[in-house]
């Protein structure tokens, strides 16, 4: 039986993707380096701002005296984008709803840092239906590495087959698969629904009715 559903942020409740870009690219740019859409979406999506910057020092050379400050200006950044653009989105606020009040219990697992997690959860008014954040403060290795989930799931005290990971990019698919629990692999923030989540959950438990 599914008890809890642990949900990615970025691109699954929130449709944040272009902020995180644009935020480290402008802080990049003051030092003449930036990021290309190609690697951004095949090579950098769904990674820790630490661990793209470790892959840029290799890359480009940016000395890892400066990951510090890229990282603060990169916070800084996306903190702006999100007071700027961040509303709520009735679907997902229905879906965290009805699954709060039929007893799921419901995390965000996410390789951001925790206040931006807190501030996008906030601002899509989603905070009230959460049991549980997990951060990459919270965690040695960040996505691809199960041990976010795996975390979420002891702090449930659960069974990774009564969780349900919700997931968009290839690492935290591939995070939530390494956990041991079901993943349910979304396109675009419009496939985060009550509908799709209940079907699954149906399949797993075999076809039982809502």
């Amino acid at each position: 039986m599914i008890k809890a559903i642990l949900f990615d942020m970025d691109g699954v409740l929130i449709d944040a993707k272009e902020w995180h870009y644009e935020a480290l690219n402008k802080a990049l740019g003051l030092f003449g380096i930036e990021i290309s859409r190609y690697d951004h979406l095949h090579t950098f999506d769904g990674l820790p701002t630490k661990v793209k910057l470790q892959m840029l020092s290799e890359q480009y050379y940016l000395p890892e005296q400066l990951h510090g400050f890229v990282n603060q200006m990169k916070q800084q950044y996306t903190a702006q984008l999100i007071h700027e653009c961040c509303h709520p989105m009735f679907h997902h606020e229905y879906a965290l709803s009805r699954l709060h009040q039929e007893g799921y219990k419901i995390a965000v697992c996410s390789n951001s840092i925790r206040s931006t997690i807190e501030l996008m959860m906030n601002k899509a008014m989603l905070t009230e239906y959460l049991d549980l954040i997990v951060s990459n403060e919270d965690v040695r290795k960040a996505k691809p590495d199960p041990e976010m989930y795996q975390t979420a799931i002891a702090k449930f005290g659960l069974k990774p087959e009564e969780c349900i990971v919700v997931e968009d990019n290839p690492n935290g698919i591939a995070a939530g698969r390494a956990s041991g629990a079901a993943v349910l692999e979304v396109a675009t923030v419009y496939d985060v629904n009550y509908e799709n989540i209940k079907a699954l959950i149906n399949r797993i438990e075999g076809g039982k009715n809502d």
